[in-house]
């Protein structure tokens, strides 16, 4: 198992990774980066666990749409879809669960 330093939203981790898997590795960090830079720069949720919670729940909601409804492109604009209203029913949705005081348990 290799060790790989990798960056999260201004944070440094260090993660384990089969050999051969950096490139994999890579790809799944830069897509958790976006989920979560874009959920911080949208204002809304300050918090950095809010913030990991729904972009985990943004990126488990893409993988199960992408199952049931293979789209031929991954990009929106290919296809002609706006994944932000998505995104703003999943904030709204994680926000009612958890009510004010931001606890999810």
């Amino acid at each position: 198992m290799k060790q790989v330093e990798v960056t999260i939203l201004g944070q440094g981790y260090i993660l384990g990774c089969p050999e051969g898997g950096e490139a994999a590795l890579h790809k799944a960090v830069a897509s958790v980066d976006q989920e979560m830079s874009a959920i911080r720069d949208a204002g809304r949720v300050k918090a950095r666990e809010r913030i990991a919670v729904l972009a985990a729940l943004n990126l488990a909601y893409q993988l199960v749409e992408n199952a049931e409804h293979p789209r031929v492109s991954a990009d929106p604009e290919v296809n002609g879809e706006d994944d932000s209203h998505d995104l703003a029913e999943l904030i709204r949705r994680v926000d009612e669960a958890l009510g004010h005081d931001g606890q999810l348990l």
